[in-house]
């Protein structure tokens, strides 16, 4: 039995979300082209912002679809994968030719693998606890709050973080060693088989509200200091956290096999009667 139509609105809105995600994603493109770093990197972050909105407003208004989920992953490689590409090869890998652009095309190529791998994760069931691999967003997040710490403690002298910065990390060379480093470790821990946490299974509901709002009150006293450096410090702790955890036996490595699975006939062949806004899909 077909389920009962639900209003458009209910469809569009996330997806509006998405295209915002979308959005951001291109303006970050744009404004690395010209070389506007702190823009660049902000709006990375904006799209990470759609991307969780987009999600959350899907399972609440009980909108998700199929087609949600195929057009977030599009969306996701541009604003995760070919945006963050483009900054570093502009902010500095440039300098290192045809291995510098490389660099830049293995994080995006790396980043496309992790978001097939999750779409097809999800549609047979395996999706709904930790991460297998570092997901996309937060690899884009590490490239984008580095680009902007780096920017602010240029722009700011006078705070001792900004002496210690100009004194003895501002050259250029660190910069581009550092993204020629870390951008292949990003790409590996992309498409790596280690499990990262997920928010979604996160349990709170034990912890005393006192204690949220001092711990809350502690990160915002943080973020108001210097809300850069402690993303960046934040976005880096993420990253480190998988192989950290695989390394003191605490996780184990994932087996992805089954997501090379040949597709049944009879799940390939649609009827000419079905309609698309009737699938449900694992939209995040």
């Amino acid at each position: 039995m077909k389920r009962p139509k639900l209003g458009g609105a209910v469809y569009i809105l996330p997806n509006l979300l998405t295209a915002g995600n979308l959005f951001w994603g291109f303006f970050a493109i744009n404004k690395a082209l010209t070389g506007e770093w702190a823009m660049s990197g902000a709006a990375i972050l904006l799209a990470a912002v759609f991307d969780v909105l987009d999600g959350r407003v899907a399972r609440l208004t009980k909108g998700t679809s199929e087609f949600g989920v195929q057009f977030d992953s599009l969306c996701d490689l541009v604003s995760f994968g070919c945006a963050p590409a483009i900054m570093m090869h502009q902010y500095g890998l440039s300098n290192f030719g045809r291995v510098g652009w490389l660099i830049c095309f293995l994080f995006m190529a790396c980043g496309a693998l992790r978001l097939a791998r999750f779409n097809v994760q999800s549609s047979i069931g395996k999706a709904s606890g930790d991460f297998t691999g570092l997901p996309i967003p937060m690899a884009a997040f590490v490239i984008a709050t580095f680009m902007l710490v780096t920017n602010e403690l240029h722009n700011d002298p006078h705070s001792w973080l900004g002496q210690l910065y100009n004194q003895y990390i501002q050259e250029a060379a660190f910069k581009s060693l550092f993204l020629l480093i870390v951008s292949p470790l990003l790409s590996l821990a992309m498409v790596s088989n280690i499990v990262y946490r997920s928010h979604k299974v996160l349990k709170i509901r034990g912890i005393k509200p006192f204690k949220i709002l001092a711990v809350s009150l502690f990160v915002i006293t943080l973020l108001a200091y210097q809300p850069e450096a402690l993303g960046f410090l934040f976005a880096a702790f993420y990253a480190l956290s998988g192989p950290v955890e695989w390394a003191l036996g605490w996780k184990k490595l994932t087996e992805d096999d089954e997501i090379f699975t040949p597709l049944e006939d009879h799940s390939i062949i649609e009827s000419e009667s079905d309609d698309s806004d009737d699938t449900e899909g694992a939209k995040y």
